[in-house]
């Protein structure tokens, strides 16, 4: 399975904020949108400045406390992002993301970001693909 079958599957819409959007804006967008992590970028650009995670956002409270809030998002955002290609696998994915410890990958095509991907879609894809190879082994045996 690759990284285009699960983009098929849960779309390819990418959350975003700018840089100079608060901290506080990016919880709100978070929290409305039940997702863990929100890409920066300018309005309008192809490609993304960084991420924002929930992780980047607990450390940034640890370390200024609530002023973080009003902050913009450009001051705790990572700007060295790891992407991943819709041609690759769900298996480089997987070992980009334990590697690297991180849950959320931009999802680019020639430069272009299409998409986004977390750990979550990676093992919910990962899973149902291993149900239908033992479904498979189960008919096979049985027959």
């Amino acid at each position: 399975m690759f990284v285009n079958t699960i983009l098929d599957q849960k779309g390819r819409d990418v959350i975003t904020v700018t840089p100079s959007a608060s901290i506080r804006e990016a919880v709100k967008l978070l929290a409305a949108r039940r997702i863990g992590a929100v890409l920066v970028r300018e309005d309008g650009a192809a490609n993304a400045a960084g991420i924002l995670s929930e992780r980047d956002i607990v450390r940034g409270l640890a370390e200024k406390g609530p002023a973080l809030l009003e902050r913009p998002v450009s001051e705790m955002m990572t700007r060295d992002l790891f992407t991943c290609a819709p041609a690759d696998s769900i298996d480089q994915v997987m070992d980009v993301m334990t590697k690297r410890r991180i849950r959320h990958l931009p999802v680019t095509d020639r430069g272009r970001l299409i998409g986004m991907i977390s750990i979550g879609d990676v093992v919910k894809f990962r899973m149902a693909e291993i149900e239908r190879e033992a479904e498979d082994l189960r008919q096979y045996i049985a027959s």
